[in-house]
């Protein structure tokens, strides 16, 4: 069976994230949606995305064809709902369509199919916050997933552990003299990961390949530090894609960073309003401030956004892609994509300047920054020119 998953209504709910990548590459847990549906499946899956991301992630359609609603993660019971699907059934949660057989080249008309009520509780990523707000629960859910029937690399003598049966070690991994606490969820080492002396963890946190927390760090769950992130001082409940920099003293907390990020040294964010009122995020779609329910709401931060030292971020703050913060007070809660500045005033940071400095990051990890890549952030850079103050 071929599997393609779709971005499906939730897209424009999960920007700036959305903005370069499909809602399946997404990373909650230690993997990302797509991963984890790969791993379950024991199959390569494909993409239906925005025209602009094809090019990346294209398509591939077979003879039969199972299409899978990105947002929703893998459940036991949605697994064997999907695995069992036949010829013209669909499985629905309330409005949305998490799955459904297709034919090559066969119109889809949702009326002539037979409907199927979605199986057990949905796991479903509707917004940028539920990313951190969930991330316990994926952790938990890819733990066992990865490690099952597996033997963890042995724990130093030189760390203070607590529950040990909760915590994985992956091979090439390196930690010592570390407190590592998992009574509250598991603790996962990715491979060549290294947690280095004086570090304070207390799970659930998914530190994943090639990851590092630097001298000291203070990581509480649950936290997510990508492949290739480097993580220092304090963090609570944070999800750092990959390949992002928060290597220095300052606290992030209930925040999500994409791909290819720096956090200057000493850069803090609110995560909790004076009042203890319910935080509002920037909605694309509305183009407003939109309720979160949750009194507890940090940075949303969109792939190769950087900010300079001392940078203070209000609660339930908004960055696009590819912008440049820097200076002293607060910026606004919302900066568009491609803007450069502060809180007293912003620029539009042009695109051949971006290049070249996303070139050079990417070159550092050995990866080429590619004419897909640059059409992407175009097509941001034209989408994000009515919220720039040009």
């Amino acid at each position: 069976m071929n599997y393609i998953l779709f971005d499906g209504s939730s897209r424009n709910q999960l920007l700036p994230f959305t903005f370069t990548r499909p809602v399946a590459d997404i990373r909650i847990g230690i993997l990302t949606i797509r991963e984890k549906w790969e791993k379950l499946l024991g199959s390569t899956t494909s993409t239906i995305t925005e025209d602009y991301l094809a090019n990346k992630w294209p398509m591939v359609e077979m003879e039969q064809n199972i299409m899978i609603n990105a947002s929703f993660l893998p459940t036991p019971e949605l697994l064997i709902q999907i695995e069992n699907l036949e010829k013209n059934q669909a499985i629905f949660f309330e409005e949305d369509v998490v799955a459904f057989y297709t034919l090559e080249d066969q119109e889809v008309d949702f009326s002539t199919y037979t409907a199927l009520e979605l199986e057990g509780e949905p796991f479903q990523i509707e917004h940028t916050w539920d990313i951190f707000s969930k991330n316990g629960e994926a952790i938990a859910a890819d733990f066992e997933l990865l490690t099952e029937d597996r033997e963890s690399q042995p724990i130093s003598a030189s760390n203070n552990v607590i529950k040990p049966e909760n915590i994985f070690i992956e091979e090439g991994a390196k930690v010592e003299f570390a407190t590592l606490n998992a009574s509250e969820g598991p603790i996962y080492i990715g491979a060549n990961s290294e947690i280095m002396e004086g570090s304070l963890v207390r799970g659930p946190l998914a530190l994943c390949n090639n990851a590092t927390l630097k001298l000291g760090a203070k990581v509480y769950g649950a936290t997510t530090v990508g492949p290739h992130s480097n993580i220092g001082g304090e963090v609570k409940n944070v999800v750092i894609f990959g390949f992002s920099n928060k290597g220095h003293d300052g606290f992030l907390g209930n925040s999500v960073l994409g791909e290819w990020c720096n956090i200057g040294a000493d850069t803090n964010n609110s995560n909790l309003k004076n009042n203890y009122a319910e935080v509002r995020l920037w909605d694309y779609e509305s183009e407003g401030f939109a309720k979160t329910g949750l009194q507890f709401c940090g940075l949303m931060m969109g792939d190769h956004s950087k900010c300079g030292i001392n940078t203070m971020f209000n609660t339930g703050t908004v960055v696009g892609v590819s912008s440049n913060i820097f200076g002293s007070g607060f910026p606004r809660n919302f900066i568009p994509s491609f803007s450069w500045g502060g809180s007293a005033g912003m620029t539009t940071y042009k695109t051949s300047k971006a290049f070249e400095v996303a070139e050079i990051v990417m070159k550092r990890r050995g990866i080429e920054f590619t004419e897909d890549d640059k059409e992407i952030l175009e097509q941001v850079f034209e989408e994000s020119k009515k919220w720039r103050r040009e």
